[in-house]
Formats: C-alpha cells, sequence, structure tokens
C-alpha cells in the first residue's frame, strides 16, 4: 500500500536527444525516473546514471500498459508523464504514402494520448501529477512539406489545452513544451523520411529537394546558430515539473521566439508571402 505521493517521472523515447538528456538531468537532481524506449538495448546505459530502465512502444498497447503496472507497482502511480516519443515526418501532402501518415498519428498522438489516458487514474487517485507534451514550434505555425507532422504537433496542442480543463480540479497539471531547432538526429530523421519518397519523375522533385536543404539549414546553417542542446529542453521540463503553477506553454530556443512571434503578427497571406521567399512553390511545368 502506498500512502505517499509518487513523483515517479515516466519519459518516453529516452534513447537519444531530449528524452536522454531530460532523464539524466532529472535523475541526478533527485528524481526517480523511468527512462523508456522501443528498444531496451538503447537505454541499457542510462541505469548508470540512476535512471529505472524499461521497454515501451508507444504504438503498442500491451507495451504501454506493462509499463505503466510496472511502475504503479514499484511507486504507487506515475506521478510524472513526459510524452516525448516522436519524430518528423516530411514530404508533400500528396506524395507521402497513408502508411507512413497512419504511423506519424500513431506515434506522435495516438500513443501519447493512450499513455495519458493510463497513467491518470493514479494521478487523480493521489490528487498530483504532471503531464508535459513534447509539441514543437511546429505546433504554432506550418511549414511546406511537413504537412503531417505539424498536423500532429497542432493535434498534441488541441488535446493538451482541453486536457488542463478536464483535470486541473484533480490536481493535474498539464503542460506544453515547444522546442524550435533542437540539435538532436530529429532533422536527420526528417531528411531519411524525404529521401525514402524521393522519386527524380515526381512533380515534386525539386520541392523535395529544397525541403531536405532547409530542414538541414536549420541545424546546421545560419538559423543553426540559435539552435540548442536537448538540455535547454530538459532544463524547461524540471522547470515546469516543479513550479505550484507551471505556464501552459514553455516556448524553447531563441530561434522559436522570433518565429512564433513572426506569425503572430502576420496575417496568413502575409506568411504564405514570407514563405514564398524561402521555398519554391511546385508548380507545373
Amino acid at each position: 500500500m502506498h500512502d505517499t505521493i509518487s513523483k515517479a517521472v515516466l519519459i518516453t523515447g529516452a534513447s537519444t536527444g531530449i528524452g536522454r538528456a531530460t532523464a539524466e538531468l532529472l535523475a541526478a537532481r533527485g528524481w526517480t525516473v523511468y527512462a523508456t524506449a522501443r528498444r531496451l538495448e538503447s537505454i541499457q546505459d542510462l541505469a548508470a546514471r540512476g535512471c529505472k530502465v524499461l521497454a515501451l512502444d508507444v504504438c503498442n498497447e500491451d507495451s504501454m500498459r506493462a509499463a505503466v503496472a510496472t511502475i504503479a507497482a514499484a511507486e504507487g502511480a506515475v506521478g510524472v508523464l513526459v510524452n516525448n516519443a516522436g519524430y518528423g515526418q516530411e514530404g508533400p501532402i500528396e506524395e507521402v504514402p497513408m502508411a507512413e501518415v497512419r504511423r506519424q498519428f500513431e506515434t506522435n498522438v495516438f500513443g501519447l494520448t493512450r499513455l495519458t489516458q493510463l497513467v491518470l487514474p493514479g494521478m487523480r487517485r493521489q490528487h498530483w501529477g504532471k503531464i508535459v507534451n513534447l509539441s514543437s514550434i511546429g505546433g504554432r505555425l506550418t511549414f511546406p512539406g511537413g504537412g503531417f507532422y505539424h498536423a500532429t504537433k497542432h493535434a498534441v496542442e488541441a488535446l493538451s489545452d482541453a486536457l488542463r480543463f478536464e483535470v486541473r480540479g484533480f490536481g493535474v497539471d498539464v503542460v506544453v513544451i515547444e522546442p524550435g531547432p533542437i540539435k538532436t538526429r530529429f532533422g536527420d530523421t526528417a531528411i531519411n523520411s524525404i529521401n525514402a519518397a524521393r522519386s527524380d519523375h515526381s512533380p515534386y522533385a525539386r520541392f523535395n529537394d529544397l525541403v531536405a536543404s532547409k530542414v538541414r539549414e536549420a541545424y546546421e546553417g545560419p538559423m543553426g546558430r540559435l539552435a540548442a542542446g536537448p538540455e535547454s529542453v530538459a532544463k524547461v521540463i524540471e522547470q515546469a515539473i516543479t513550479a505550484r503553477r507551471p505556464r501552459t506553454r514553455y516556448l524553447v530556443t531563441a530561434a522559436a521566439r522570433i518565429i512564433v512571434g513572426l506569425r503572430r503578427v502576420l496575417s496568413d497571406r502575409a506568411f504564405d508571402a514570407f514563405l514564398r521567399t524561402q521555398f519554391e512553390q511546385p508548380a507545373a511545368p
């Protein structure tokens, strides 16, 4: 029987990037951290950093149930859920295969949603919990060639807003983290998703090449100087879960503040015009 409040932290997608940096930081600060990933071998080294490690696939119901049950048995409940697992699917709407569209939503939205459903009963019982959803500046605006990725992040924003209202009375806070470009493998994954579907005969061939170059530039070009390491996001996550009254949204990186600020002041047509200065629109020859 657990008669104290559990503040055990469950982090998804902890094998690399933001998830790994968050697991390492929180464990170092004394939190009980359950770092998870699809492949257990990819996070085994985190055990030496003070984390408990579990296999968890956010696209698999049994895997999610088992991880939450393991933590509940040991700690009483999941006290903090960091929904970090996700990736970026790039490519024009017309050409991305529906199987890839479904996989994108299954990972970025449906897995996040189902895991949230599974941890909420324990949080409600103890009248304390923190749910941290990793969104992106891509949840506030949309760049060409990334429609499906942006759609998932817009969905995360909407789900978080509804959930925040629904669970606040149970003592559960819902926080959205909105990073700009972060120096992780995320950009490589996005570029690989373009390359996988690339065809020289596609009417979008030139556009795909440009999108790939823009993604690379965001991390390695001039804009990359405004990018930050995953540790910067980890620090904001710690700030959010330790705050008595956390903000609903946390923008991370100077690039994020600049781009979101620009989108806020521009009309839709003006923002489209800005995008045309950055991307060549696909068109008939």
